[in-house]
C-alpha cells in the first residue's frame, strides 16, 4: 500500500453478515433513512464551477427537500431551501439557469435578494409589514471544500465538512479539484434498487476480476479497498502499462500524458474517496467526479453526478478523459446489473443473507454505520411497519 493509507486493522474473526434482507424493501425504515442517513449528513451538491457567476444557479432535489445553490453578486456561494416563504412554491423551476440580480417566486411574484433576503412581496399592501430577514429564503447549512459544495438539510451528527475529510485531504489537494471547470453538466439517471444495493456493489472490489473486465484490464493486481472509518473509506488502484486487452483501456494507457502535475506515487492512480452514506469522489490523473445515490422509494434509486476537468486541458488529456469515461460507462452498466441482480434476491425467502469475503469489509463497515445510526436494522426480521420509528428510538436509548 502507498504513503497515503490509514492504520486499519481488519480482525479476522469480524462478523460475515451483512443487513437482513428486510431492510431493503421496508417503506417504513425508508423514511427514517430519509431523515438520519440523509438529511442529517452532508451531500455534494455540485462544484463551484457548476455556478461561476453571480446569479447562476443549480436546484437539486432528493429525499422529498428542494435545494438551491446559487452564487450572489458578492461571489458568495449559497445555499437555501427552494421553497417561497409565502405558498411553498418553488422559487426556481429549472435545473439550472442564471437570474439577474433577484428571485422571482412564479406563483405569485414575491421577490428575493440573491442573498436570500426578502426584498418585496406582490401586492405588500395586502399583508401587514414583512421583515425581510424572518421572511426570507431558508438557509442550508453549506460548506465547500476543494471546491465541492457540500449542503445538509438538517443538524447532524457529522462534523464539519473539513474535519470529517481531513484524513483525505493532503492527497486530494495535489489534484488541484477546486480549479477545475464541467466537463459536461450535472448528470442523474434511475435504478430499479434499493439505494442500499448500489451501495453494497461500489463499496468493495471483490466484483472487479469477474465483473468488470475493462477495470480488471486496467488495474491488474493493484486495486484494493480500504473499510468506512469515521464515515470515509477509500479504495486505490494504479494502471498497468502493459493494460491493452481492451480498446478503451488500451488507448487510454497509450494515450495518457505522463501527470507532471502529480507526486510520483498518484501519476497513474486513479482513487476513489467513499463518503458516508452515499456519496464518492473520484480522481484520476485526468479528472475528478462526484456520484452519489438517492432513494426515490425502497425500490428505485436516483443516480446523480458530475465530472470535471483541468481548465487548461491539452488534447492528450481530453482523448484520455474520454476514454476514462468510456471504460467508466461500461463499468456503471455493469454495475446496474449486479445491483438488479442482488437486489432482487432481499424479498426471496430462499436468501438468508450476505456471508462477506474478508475483501468485503468495506460493506459491512457501512453497514455498521448504519447500524449505528439506526440500530433497528440490527433486527433479524423486521418489526411491524407502524412500530418501526418508535423500536428505532427505544434501541437507541438502550444502547446509550
Amino acid at each position: 500500500m502507498n504513503e497515503m493509507t490509514r492504520n486499519i486493522n481488519v480482525p479476522n474473526d469480524w462478523d460475515r453478515s451483512g443487513l437482513p434482507g428486510w431492510c431493503y424493501h421496508s417503506d417504513a425504515l425508508l423514511e427514517l433513512e430519509k431523515q438520519h442517513v440523509f438529511r442529517e449528513h452532508w451531500q455534494i451538491a455540485c462544484h463551484v464551477s457548476d455556478v461561476p457567476e453571480p446569479g447562476n444557479y443549480i436546484t437539486m432535489d432528493v429525499v422529498g427537500e428542494r435545494a438551491l445553490i446559487l452564487r450572489d453578486q458578492d461571489g458568495t456561494v449559497r445555499g437555501f431551501h427552494n421553497i417561497c416563504r409565502h405558498r411553498g412554491s418553488r422559487v426556481v423551476a429549472d435545473d439550472k439557469g442564471t437570474c439577474r440580480n433577484a428571485l422571482v417566486c412564479p406563483f405569485h411574484g414575491w421577490v428575493y435578494n440573491l442573498d436570500g433576503t426578502l426584498r418585496g412581496a406582490a401586492r405588500p399592501r395586502s399583508f401587514p409589514p414583512l421583515d425581510k430577514q424572518e421572511f426570507g429564503l431558508i438557509a442550508l447549512d453549506l460548506e465547500v471544500w476543494m471546491g465541492f459544495v457540500f449542503i445538509r438539510f438538517a443538524p447532524g451528527p457529522q462534523p464539519s465538512v473539513a474535519e470529517l475529510m481531513q484524513p483525505f485531504a493532503a492527497e486530494l489537494s495535489e489534484y488541484k479539484t477546486q480549479d477545475m471547470v464541467p466537463a459536461g453538466n450535472l448528470w442523474t439517471q434511475t435504478s430499479p434498487v434499493n439505494w442500499k444495493s448500489v451501495r453494497d456493489v461500489d463499496n468493495e472490489g471483490y466484483h472487479v476480476a469477474m465483473a468488470h473486465p475493462a477495470l480488471q484490464d486496467l488495474y491488474g493486481s493493484t486495486y484494493y479497498d480500504e473499510p468506512f472509518v469515521n464515515g470515509l473509506c477509500r479504495s486505490f488502484a494504479t494502471y498497468n502499462p502493459h493494460a491493452g486487452r481492451r480498446w478503451s483501456v488500451r488507448n487510454y494507457v497509450r494515450i495518457a500524458p505522463e501527470a507532471t502535475h502529480l507526486p510520483q506515487h498518484l501519476r497513474k492512480a486513479w482513487i476513489y474517496y467513499g463518503i458516508f452514506a452515499n456519496a464518492v469522489i473520484a480522481v484520476t490523473p485526468e479528472a475528478v467526479q462526484f456520484y452519489q445515490e438517492f432513494p426515490l422509494s425502497t425500490g428505485q434509486t436516483m443516480l446523480r453526478g458530475g465530472v470535471y476537468r483541468h481548465r487548461d486541458e491539452s488534447r492528450r488529456e481530453r482523448a484520455a478523459r474520454y476514454l476514462a469515461q468510456r471504460i467508466d460507462r461500461d463499468t456503471q452498466a455493469e454495475d446496474v446489473q449486479l445491483t438488479i441482480w442482488s437486489n432482487e434476491s432481499m424479498t426471496s425467502k430462499a436468501f438468508n443473507g450476505f456471508y462477506l469475503s474478508d475483501l468485503e469489509y468495506g460493506v459491512r463497515t457501512h453497514h455498521d454505520h448504519l447500524r449505528a445510526i439506526l440500530p433497528v436494522m440490527t433486527l433479524p426480521a423486521a418489526p411491524d411497519e407502524r412500530e418501526m420509528a418508535g423500536m428505532n428510538s427505544r434501541l437507541r436509548f438502550a444502547a446509550v
